[in-house]
């Protein structure tokens, strides 16, 4: 029977066995680089940008050369229901859970080539390393590229029983519905239920991105350690005042709603900028009724958002602007009320112990980093709901995202890739 050897030992192509540390394993950043252009291409456009939206054909297009480089890294691949890619590889006691990573590789629209495509084909990278290297490791491995992340973290979404019957109605910006879309791909919308993952069945989840922000970038720093995916709460706040004349009405008599939005939009900043941290308070959405130079205004709404790694911090900062309105509303005598627009985002911190491991290999590869939080949604904030999950942060230049001036250095990549691989090993050997 041929002997299978532990992870701290490689198979020398003259067949004697040589001990080796799992730090020497190196990644080929040149083939992630060259893979990063080559998916490029599907969903290209003009200005450099790409769009390839979720279920397109340039995402069918690109999901069969990424299916196909993982068969050639010799992976068990599969399509769940759900149109996730999932590709295996076994390890040498089946009997543990797998420890898995990766990302996506659908764009938004006009959007650029790092975002997701940098976690999905690193992740792949590390497998064709250790095959290289003939590492087996303890646990099986899998490689998964989630589905629609940009309309909504629909593959992640699903692997944690999230997606519902209504949510597969809504259209998306291939043009198909969510559950369309799904079938396009080759999944079933109808036996979601069969692709749910309980807490338990997944060891761990690793994810590898570019920042999507400057900071690693201005502070000259490698690698970015997160710590946690923001929460989300949305409301809508409508400011209810009296459209009149806006020449014969003196300014002394006016009611106008939009003054108050104006005030509101202020004391939202205010309120945000008064606390210690990194929560974010934005107003992005406004419309005001009736919308003509002489009429003031009657009706404002606003779309009000807030965010941070604290679910009850984002329902502080909420209720004192709650305060800040109603004392607006008394002084302009324009009511105001709030309603919360959409189901929020739960945050989701990462563990600590894959923090730690992280850092580890970063200070093990000389690379400098940061703690940091992630103020966009990522995959791995549905996959922290049933497992331990870590992410990964890379400097994107200019800290320039969802644009086509996307763009990460050829060295961040590499060093990404490679804190990613000593990560998972790291989680193997325990």
């Amino acid at each position: 029977m041929k002997k299978i050897l532990p992870l701290c030992f490689l198979l020398a192509s003259s067949g004697a066995i040589a001990q080796t540390q799992p730090t020497s394993l190196k990644v080929n950043q040149q083939r992630i680089q060259t893979r990063l252009l080559e998916l490029s291409k599907f969903g290209e456009l003009a200005n450099g940008g790409n769009g390839r939206v979720a279920y397109s054909k340039a995402d069918q297009e690109g999901r069969a050369y990424v299916i196909g480089l993982m068969k050639k890294a010799k992976l068990d691949v599969t399509i769940d229901y759900a149109g996730n890619i999932i590709g295996r590889r076994k390890g040498r006691n089946p009997a543990l859970k797998p420890i898995t990573f990766g990302s996506h590789i659908d764009s938004v629209p006009n959007g650029g080539n790092y975002d997701g495509p940098l976690g999905s084909l690193s992740g792949l990278e590390l497998v064709e390393t250790l095959n290289e290297n003939n590492v087996v490791t303890e646990h099986p491995l899998e490689l998964i590229i989630f589905s629609n992340e940009e309309g909504g973290t629909v593959g992640s979404g699903a692997m944690i029983g999230k997606i519902t019957p209504a949510a597969l109605k809504s259209m998306t910006q291939s043009g198909l519905t969510i559950g369309d879309g799904i079938r396009s791909i080759g999944g079933n919308p109808d036996s979601l239920s069969k692709v749910v993952r309980k807490k338990g069945d997944v060891a761990a989840f690793i994810e590898l991105h570019i920042e999507q922000g400057g900071i690693l970038m201005t502070e000259k720093l490698q690698i970015g350690v997160v710590e946690g995916i923001v929460g989300i709460e949305h409301w809508d706040a409508t400011i209810e005042g009296a459209a009149n004349h806006a020449g014969t009405t003196p300014m002394n008599a006016r009611r106008d709603a939009l003054l108050s939005a104006a005030k509101l939009i202020v004391a939202l900043n205010e309120v945000v900028t008064s606390h210690e941290g990194r929560q974010v308070g934005t107003i992005g959405k406004i419309s005001a009724e009736p919308g003509a130079y002489n009429v003031i205004p009657g009706k404002v709404v606003l779309g009000v958002e807030i965010r941070d790694l604290s679910h009850d911090k984002i329902w502080t900062l909420f209720r004192e602007v709650e305060a800040r309105a109603q004392s607006i509303a008394k002084t302009q005598e324009t009511p105001i009320t709030f309603v919360q627009s959409s189901i929020g985002v739960t945050p989701a911190l990462t563990a600590k112990s894959i923090q730690d491991k992280i850092i580890r290999a970063a200070k093990s590869l000389g690379l400098s980093y940061r703690y940091m939080q992630s103020g966009a949604g990522h995959d791995a904030q549905e996959m922290a709901q049933i497992a331990p999950v870590g992410m990964i942060f890379i400097p994107s230049v200019g800290g320039i995202s969802h644009s086509p001036k996307e763009f990460s250095k050829g060295v961040d990549i590499g060093n990404g890739a490679n804190v990613l691989l000593q990560t998972l090993l790291a989680i193997d050997r325990e």
